[in-house]
């Protein structure tokens, strides 16, 4: 009797050194594979012209011609996975449902529904880690409990992987247990109820084939990335977070090329790609975080002043501070935001025009074609002191020193917002301080070209520590309260 199974992409579109895929081919005589565009998800975006939907199409049609030329094909639904997935099995006469796990809240729940209605049907679910190294129960302190502190969960994460070193799963050699089948054609995005972006535009391209070729390009200037990585006018970053998003390349492949690189940069670089790890086992074993809480109760009800205007002002990059405004111009236009600049841009939102984390925290949701829930949450939280291994609350980014620094002769700036062109390095970082001094020669007119700072960052940087201090003080009294009034 053949056994056939299905095996389910999600956040692991390719078809090699994949774990659930690779489980699926050896134990299965036929293996469906499937997609479907889950209209949970679908229904709460927003934006029509959704990069991270077109680059999904664009990887799956790879995935859907490498099959073709096996003789298989990659089955695209639409609709509810409760629903779709036990259909598929019955239509299919599968015996089994192969995945790899997927730490967000959604996910799980979605996930244990599934397998619950399969398991009534004498169906099994076979599930793997794939996207992470490893799990959150697989790092834990002396104690046995969840790390909340990065460095420390770094070199323990440091020392397993050398003790066990990194295999990838050899998915090529059962490629003959595809399902030999031809299934209907790749939907186009419009039916998707979707509409085409700019994304053939961006230098991005998609698929596992898109991936491998960024990779091949990072790794050639992998040893200088510890040094370039913060300069977001040089092409000093890997830009692979989108296929890491997706899965269109394995963490496993690399953090093994990481490691045989073997240098000061390849370290930097395996260190980021820890953090996911890390992000993701804090979401698992700190559910709250999933719930638009805090990681640290104290930082809870911080006092924002939540000015709309001044959100407005910041989503659309007319703060006036240059840095900020050609950061946001980045996201906007593109779907992505350079590293650096994330923190900068968040530390401002918070700390500068004392803004709830989380309406940041929901506009890069939106807008990041790289939205990782784990990592989005883990670095808002940082910035906003507020979470895991975060920042002391009275650390405040100076964005026109970190614009200096980071983006001194202002190219980056110059880029999205050639406005400022006529602008010299000197001027570039803070234009309103040398326009008041020579208003009639100034090269551009501030209020007109450009707009005035809508905040002064030393005044809101007071008013940001009292904030905090003001929350941290109530807490302080209000257990000293609990404490005296506690019954004998």
């Amino acid at each position: 009797m053949k056994v056939n199974s299905i095996i389910w992409l999600r956040r692991d579109l390719r078809l090699y050194d994949n774990a659930a895929l690779f489980h699926a081919l050896k134990n299965s005589d036929q293996v469906f594979t499937v997609f479907i565009f889950d209209t949970h998800i679908l229904n709460k975006l927003k934006n029509k012209k959704d990069r991270r939907i077109e680059f999904i199409l664009k990887s799956l049609k790879e995935i859907k011609e490498n099959l073709n030329k096996q003789g298989s094909d990659l089955i695209i639904e639409k609709g509810e996975p409760e629903t779709l997935i036990p259909n598929l099995i019955k239509e299919y006469k599968c015996d089994s449902l192969y995945i790899n796990r997927d730490y967000e809240a959604y996910a799980q729940e979605r996930d244990n529904s599934i397998t619950e209605i399969l398991s009534k049907k004498q169906v099994k679910t076979f599930a793997f880690k794939d996207q992470v190294l490893f799990e959150c129960d697989e790092i834990l302190t002396q104690s046995n409990k969840p790390y909340t502190v990065f460095t420390p969960y770094k070199n323990n994460h440091l020392k397993k992987l050398n003790e066990e070193g990194i295999d990838l799963y050899k998915c090529e050699d059962h490629k003959s247990n595809f399902a030999k089948f031809t299934h209907k054609p790749l939907p186009s995005i419009e039916e998707l109820s979707f509409e085409k972006t700019n994304l053939e535009e961006l230098d991005l391209p998609t698929g596992t084939s898109g991936g491998k070729k960024l990779l091949e390009k990072f790794y050639k200037n992998i040893k200088i990335y510890s040094k370039s990585r913060n300069y977001p006018a040089v092409r000093g970053v890997s830009y692979l977070s989108v296929h890491n998003r997706f899965g269109t390349l394995s963490i496993r492949h690399l953090a093994k090329m990481a490691i045989e690189a073997d240098n000061d940069g390849a370290s930097t670089w395996l260190s980021e790609l820890i953090w996911r790890d890390f992000y993701f086992q804090i979401i698992a074993n700190f559910p709250h975080v999933s719930k638009n809480k805090s990681f640290k109760p104290q930082f809870e009800n911080l006092q924002f002043e939540n000015d709309e205007k001044k959100f407005e002002a910041w989503k659309n990059g007319l703060t006036g501070f240059p840095i900020i405004d050609a950061a946001m111009k980045q996201i906007n236009q593109t779907g992505y935001m350079h590293n650096r600049l994330r923190m900068i841009v968040s530390s401002f939102l918070v700390k500068d025009l004392l803004i709830d984390w989380r309406w940041g925290e929901q506009y890069f949701q939106d807008n990041l074609i790289d939205f990782d829930f784990s990592a989005n949450n883990g670095g808002w939280q940082w910035a906003a002191s507020t979470g895991c291994d975060s920042q002391p609350y009275f650390r405040i980014f100076n964005p026109i020193l970190q614009s200096e620094k980071f983006d001194k002769d202002g190219l980056f700036i110059k880029k999205y917002l050639p406005q400022l062109e006529p602008l010299s390095s000197k001027q570039i970082h803070q234009p309103w301080m040398h326009f008041e001094k020579n208003t009639d020669t100034f090269p551009i007119k501030l209020g007109e070209d450009y707009p005035f700072p809508i905040i002064d960052h030393s005044k809101q940087r007071d008013k940001a520590l009292a904030m905090y201090k003001a929350c941290k003080c109530f807490l302080a009294t209000l257990i000293k309260k609990i404490i005296i009034n506690r019954p004998e």
